[in-house]
């Protein structure tokens, strides 16, 4: 399975973004797509999951009621809809897969940057 990210860019605060994971290979053995990103100097944190059948999308506390996962099976990407960004929200931005809910996330994608300035 390869994912690729796409859709970062840079947004003044309170902007919009919307970042795009799109999956190929065998998607048969996805469990659940998960956005994570990873801000300069910090560790890589979760952002929001989601199953791969479009089940239980979960969210990080910094992102509930701003930012949106939602999937497109016939297009095998999954979107993360960003709203009022802020400069906080700067990082990279990376798309994983789990095979299982007992696996952790791998088969990282190359990352997408998203720059938010105040």
């Amino acid at each position: 399975v390869q994912l690729q990210a796409s859709g970062g860019g840079s947004v003044q605060a309170g902007g919009s973004l919307r970042l795009s994971c799109e999956v190929s290979g065998r998607t048969f053995t996805i469990y659940s797509i998960g956005w994570f990103r990873q801000a300069p100097g910090k560790a890589r944190e979760a952002v929001a999951t989601i199953a791969w059948n479009g089940r239980n999308p979960n969210y990080q506390d910094f992102v509930k009621g701003r930012f949106t996962i939602s999937i497109d099976n016939a297009k095998n990407t999954v979107y993360l809809q960003m709203n009022d960004l802020k400069p906080e929200d700067t990082a990279i931005y990376y798309c994983a897969r789990r095979g299982s809910r007992y696996s952790a996330y791998g088969n990282w994608g190359q990352g997408t940057q998203v720059t938010v300035s105040s």
